[in-house]
Parts: C-alpha cells; sequence; structure tokens
C-alpha cells in the first residue's frame, strides 16, 4: 500500500473512530450484523469515501426516524388497520407513531412505549366504529 493509500486509511479510520460515530453507528450496528466493529469499518471504508464518511452520521440520524417508524408500522400492524382494512385512517396511524416516538425520545423503553401505544390503537379503533355492537 502506498504512502498516500495509508493516510487515507487512517484518516478514514479517525472518522470511523470519533465518539459519534462510533457509539451511533458502529458499534449498534456491528452488535446488529454480530461482527467485530474493526470488521464493520474494514467494509465502511471500503465502500465510502471520504466525503460520504464525513457526511453519513447526519444522514444516519435523519434515517433513525423514519426506521422507527417502520417498526412502529409492523410492530402495531398498522399495514393491516390502515392500508387493507382501512379501519385506522392515515392521520391517526401517523399520530400514534408519533406519539409512541416522542415517549421513546423522551427516555420511556421501547416495550413500554410501544404498549402504551397498543392501548391508544384500540381505544381509537374502540371509539370509531362504525357499526353498533349487535
Amino acid at each position: 500500500m502506498s504512502k498516500e493509500e495509508n493516510l487515507l486509511e487512517l484518516m478514514k479510520l479517525r472518522i470511523l473512530r470519533s465518539f459519534r460515530w462510533e457509539n451511533d453507528v458502529v458499534i449498534p450496528l456491528s452488535k446488529e450484523l454480530n461482527i467485530e466493529k474493526e470488521e464493520l469499518e474494514n467494509i465502511l471504508m471500503g465502500h465510502l469515501d471520504m466525503s460520504s464518511l464525513e457526511n453519513l452520521h447526519s444522514t444516519f440520524e435523519s434515517v433513525k426516524h423514519s426506521c422507527l417508524m417502520d417498526k412502529l408500522n409492523f410492530d402495531l400492524n398498522l399495514s393491516w388497520l390502515s392500508d387493507i382494512l382501512e379501519i385506522v385512517s392515515e392521520e391517526d396511524k401517523n399520530e400514534i407513531k408519533l406519539d409512541v416516538i416522542k415517549e421513546i425520545s423522551n427516555g420511556k423503553k421501547y416495550e413500554d412505549a410501544l404498549n402504551e401505544g397498543k392501548i391508544a390503537l384500540v381505544s381509537l379503533l374502540n371509539e370509531t366504529k362504525i357499526f353498533e355492537d349487535i
């Protein structure tokens, strides 16, 4: 490896091992993929140039919200209730998810916030019945 390539690798590694990158991206993603953080660092350095590495952390932060919205959509079965059965409006679906995300952002554990979201969802479903009980 040339001197320039060694320097570039060192610079990339410094970015990846910075506090924000390591705690927010490298450690969680390596745990999720069940690999050592050094292996993930090598993967990222092999796929991303300096510009991408320098700008990716802010992109990662914005994607976290989107991923959490998708996870809640799945965990609350909102695709079924809203998109298929059409018994929960798009507005109500988003409001429930945003309320749960707000609770998580305020420090509540995911499972606890999810359970509160389920309670709110059931309450909404009971309030918005079209047909009266027979």
